[in-house]
C-alpha cells in the first residue's frame, strides 16, 4: 500500500499459548498492519471483528479462512462472540482485539474509552494481554476512504510492549470494578506506547495515575 512500515517490540508476543493483543484503532488498514506485527512475533492472529465484514464479498473469504470472530449487535450475539474468544484463547490462539470497539472519534486521535470485554476474557482465562500502538495507518487509509493513499509514501509505526500485569485481578467472576481496573491498565499501556511512537504526551484523562 505504499507505506514505510516499522514494527518494534514484536518479541513481547509469546511464541506459544494463548495471547490477547490490544491495539488502538484509527483506520480500516489497522488489521493489515497489526497482522504484520503479529507475524513478525511468530504468531498468526485471529481478529475480534464486526460481523458486517463477513458481508463484503472479498473480505468474507479472508475472514472465514482466517477463523476470525464475528461480533453481532445484540446481547445474545455479544455473549456468543465472548465465548468464542475465550475458546480461542484457551486453545492457544493469538486473538487481536480493538478495545475501543470502533475507530477513535477524538479529534486528537488518542484512544477513547474502551469496552470491558477484553478485560473479562483476560481475567477469566489468565491469558496475557500484549498492548500494541499503531500510528500512521490513518494517513494511509483515512476513515471513510475506499482506496489507500499510495503517494507520497506514508510511515506507519507499530510498537508492542510487555504483557500488562493483571495477576492481582484474576477471577472466574470478575466484578465491575475489577473489569474497569483491568481495562484502564490495558488502555494506559496502549496509550503510553502510542505516546512514545507519536513523541507527544497524551491528555491526562488517557493515563491512569
Amino acid at each position: 500500500m505504499g507505506t514505510r512500515l516499522r514494527v518494534t517490540g514484536a518479541h513481547h508476543l509469546p511464541r506459544e499459548g494463548g495471547v490477547l493483543v490490544a491495539s488502538n484503532h484509527l483506520s480500516n488498514a489497522d488489521p493489515i498492519m497489526v497482522t504484520v506485527a503479529c507475524l513478525m512475533g511468530g504468531r498468526v492472529p485471529r481478529f475480534f471483528a464486526k460481523a458486517g465484514l463477513w458481508r463484503v464479498p472479498v473480505v468474507r473469504a479472508v475472514m472465514t479462512s482466517g477463523r476470525h470472530i464475528p461480533v453481532h449487535r445484540g446481547k445474545a450475539s455479544a455473549l456468543e462472540a465472548y465465548r468464542d474468544t475465550v475458546d480461542a484463547a484457551l486453545a492457544g490462539d493469538c486473538v487481536v482485539v480493538f478495545p475501543e470497539g470502533a475507530f477513535s472519534d477524538r479529534a486528537d486521535e488518542w484512544p477513547m474509552k474502551a469496552k470491558t470485554g477484553l478485560a473479562r476474557v483476560a481475567l477469566t482465562t489468565g491469558t496475557p494481554v500484549v498492548p500494541l500502538a499503531c500510528w500512521g495507518s490513518q494517513h494511509v487509509l483515512p476513515q471513510g476512504a475506499r482506496l489507500p493513499r499510495v503517494l507520497p509514501r506514508r510511515r506507519v509505526e507499530l510498537l508492542a510492549g510487555p504483557p500488562v500485569d493483571l495477576s492481582d485481578l484474576r477471577s472466574d467472576k470478575p466484578t465491575a470494578s475489577q473489569l474497569r481496573e483491568a481495562t484502564e491498565r490495558i488502555m494506559t499501556a496502549v496509550t503510553s506506547l502510542l505516546a512514545e511512537v507519536r513523541g507527544e504526551s497524551p491528555p491526562p484523562e488517557n493515563v491512569k495515575a
